[in-house]
């Protein structure tokens, strides 16, 4: 019980690593609000995990869906303590030459420009109770070259930029702002960069666990959760930035 008495939102919680969030998330305690496009699976895992879970349609992009995830969590729950902005997409891909500018913008509109509105908002209402806890994904991607498309690492190098200055301006509030930086995970995401089949997790887990620096150790969806729950905790209550 780790996060008993917390509430949470979490965008992109119908599928990957928002979803195993919120179910750890609330294995462990929390209030969560799920947020996503994907409105029947959305419903779905918020119906499984019960009276500690609502689902609101949620599409990143627009800043007043997100204004109205977080009011969600205050109205039925009471406050905010967690901000998890974990909406994803892999997004615009190709030679820099002859990426569409319009796929680069959208692209740049969920994976930066979400985590944006998910911290101005999440801001908003923690900043009055003294205490909080923003957590983004970034990437590996967003620290080092050659590791993904070109919209997607400069975008996730943005989002751990974002990070370091929210984290600075908002420690005095007593708010926490961290970024969990994954190398590819066994999610639908990725199944459907490495296999053409979102669905298929089982291959996906196989090809990353072949790739991957931990002999024959893919990186799973709960890795990331794990580290939510850590930075969502008070255990990480001097961790910051």
């Amino acid at each position: 019980m780790r996060l008993e008495g917390k509430v949470a939102a979490i965008t992109g919680a119908a599928s990957g690593f928002g979803e195993s969030a919120a179910r750890r998330f609330v294995a462990e305690g929390a209030k969560v609000v799920l947020g996503d496009i994907q409105e029947e699976a959305g419903n779905r895992v918020a119906a499984e995990l019960g009276d500690s879970a609502i689902f609101i349609p949620c599409n990143v992009t627009k800043e007043e869906d997100i204004a109205n995830l977080v009011d969600s969590a205050v109205a039925q729950f009471g406050k905010l303590d967690i901000m998890f902005n974990n909406a994803g997409i892999v997004g615009a891909v190709g030679p820099i030459s002859t990426t569409p500018a319009d796929e680069w913008k959208f692209t740049v509109d969920i994976l930066l420009n979400g985590v944006f509105y998910g911290c101005k908002h999440a801001a908003r209402v923690m900043g009055p109770q003294g205490s909080g806890s923003i957590i983004s994904m970034a990437s590996t991607a967003g620290l080092m070259g050659g590791l993904g498309p070109h919209a997607y690492a400069a975008a996730k190098h943005a989002v751990v930029g974002l990070t370091k200055n929210v984290g600075a301006e908002l420690a005095g509030n007593g708010i926490r702002v961290n970024a969990i930086a994954a190398a590819s995970m066994a999610t639908p995401m990725v199944a459907a960069v490495l296999t053409g089949d979102p669905g298929d997790l089982a291959g996906t887990r196989e090809k990353l666990a072949a790739a991957s620096p931990l002999h024959g150790r893919a990186g799973l969806p709960e890795d990331v959760a794990n580290a939510a729950l850590w930075l969502a905790s008070d255990e990480s209550g001097y961790t910051t930035g």
